[in-house]
């Protein structure tokens, strides 16, 4: 999410001397008194008209927040209910020349008076750029901080060194441009290397110590402590991206699940998803999205290690196949009315689990790849489950990982060095559907010198059927 930024007018939001490197906020430091002018209508019936023709002629003040529409200045005016439009602050009263011309027509015509308007700009009409351009140190604007992650009502910081000075104003000008935040957080350490869960330590800058939140994502919604799991707002794309490549009966493995971003919108399709979690507290909010969302039929959550899972994964959805597992929904309902008396009430409907697995989804980027080797040997003796046997593909993986940010091929070959690192098979950046290629999608930049990709392939043949080590 990016801070609100209002359009900036160095005549309206000029900074406050007084608020030049302050370490807390004064509100009262952004107030100030602008000598305008305003359209005093004859009949407030006209206010429509004049308002579009002066919206034309970008003759009307205009602000995020701020009403064009005021009470006429004039006291005995405005107590019979007359209105006034506010114009631009270039525009004078005294000095038809900076009038347009229809504003000139209107004044002729007797329907309107430019009358002279105090604009009155306090600290709740300012953005938060501008604020924190009055307050950072000349030094620090190039890259005031306007980007953070949400979780629900928490804004989470990743401040650098040179803006923790200033932390705790920053965060209080967060909350105060963001109506939906009541909580900020400054990460303090490194996700995914201090932790294996990818939770984080954190210091509270602003707002009360409550990270237990509730978001919505793709028409689902998930609550849970976001001390505690993994979250980020900033991967929605990438997992409607994601689950729109799955079709509905297909099974879906999940292997990093996390409280489930892909197996809850996945679920609502109609796909098969054995979602896995090694964090505890990942798993049990898990659990309550899939009650919470009604996937039950098609989502099983699973707390194991991811190493381990994999090859399990494979193994039980066979087993669980051949026994004729299916996800039981409930039938169509039937009006008493259209139905004759004594019709028997439909059936459930039944959707068999396939015997084998269609999509491998892992994203923990830090190690995702460092999984691979574990597709050794995921059907070892069931090649007759798979062409040319029958129309049945070998699994895609759909793998995130970090590489250098570079504009050649430098990230690609080494998402395909580390590839075949794993699994002994030299892929190269192409097709995921095409035999020997791996597709590379380019997700976001982390880090000046840092990208987010997903690499999808399909397990090779020979690594499928490989003996289990």
């Amino acid at each position: 999410m990016e801070a609100d930024a209002l359009p900036r007018d160095m005549n309206l939001f000029r900074a406050p001397a007084a608020a030049r490197a302050a370490k807390t906020l004064d509100r009262t430091l952004f107030a100030r008194v602008v000598p305008s002018a305003a359209v005093s209508v004859r009949e407030n019936k006209m206010l429509s008209k004049y308002r579009k023709e002066l919206e034309l002629t970008k003759e009307l003040f205009t602000l995020p927040n701020y009403q064009q529409v005021a009470p006429d200045p004039d006291p005995a005016l405005a107590a019979q209910g007359k209105k006034c439009l506010i114009l631009q602050s270039h525009i004078k009263p005294q000095e038809p020349s900076t009038w347009s011309q229809v504003l000139q027509e209107a004044s002729a015509a007797g329907d309107v008076k430019v009358v002279p308007y105090d604009i009155n700009i306090d600290y709740n009409l300012w953005s938060y750029v501008d604020v924190m351009r009055s307050i950072l140190p000349v030094e620090l604007q190039n890259e005031i901080p306007t980007g953070f992650n949400t979780a629900g009502h928490v804004a989470h910081l990743n401040l650098r060194d040179q803006y923790l000075p200033y932390k705790h104003i920053i965060a209080q000008v967060i909350i105060d441009k963001n109506p939906s935040i009541r909580t900020v957080i400054n990460k303090v350490d490194n996700v995914g290397t201090e932790s294996e869960f990818r939770t984080f330590a954190y210091e509270v800058l602003a707002g009360p110590d409550d990270l237990e939140v509730e978001v919505s994502e793709a028409g689902c919604r998930f609550r849970f402590d976001y001390a505690r799991v993994y979250w980020n707002s900033k991967l929605g794309t990438e997992h409607q991206r994601v689950v729109a490549l799955f079709r509905p009966g297909e099974v879906v493995v999940d292997v990093m699940a996390g409280i489930g971003p892909f197996a809850v919108p996945a679920g609502r399709r109609g796909v098969f998803v054995w979602a896995n979690d090694k964090n505890p507290e990942s798993y049990r909010c898990l659990v309550d999205a899939v009650r919470r969302n009604k996937v039950a039929p098609f989502v099983r959550p699973f707390n194991d290690d991811g190493h381990a899972f994999i090859r399990r994964a494979c193994d039980e959805v066979l087993a669980a196949s051949r026994r004729g597992d299916a996800a039981e929904l409930p039938p169509p309902k039937v009006s008493r009315s259209a139905a004759p008396p004594g019709t028997p009430r439909p059936a459930p409907e039944r959707v068999p689990l396939p015997p084998t697995v269609s999509h491998f989804v892992m994203n923990l980027p830090a190690s995702a790849l460092e999984f691979l080797h574990n597709f050794r040997g995921i059907y070892h003796g069931q090649e007759a489950l798979f062409a040319p046997h029958t129309e049945t593909r070998l699994p895609l993986v759909h793998a995130h990982c970090f590489a250098a940010k570079a504009d050649n091929a430098t990230p690609l070959d080494d998402i395909c060095d580390r590839i075949e690192r794993e699994i002994g098979v030299r892929l190269v950046p192409g097709d995921a559907e095409v035999d020997g290629q791996v597709g590379i999608h380019e997700v976001r930049d982390v880090a000046p010198a840092k990208r987010m990709f997903c690499a999808s392939f399909r397990v090779p043949p020979s690594v499928a059927f490989a003996p289990r080590s």
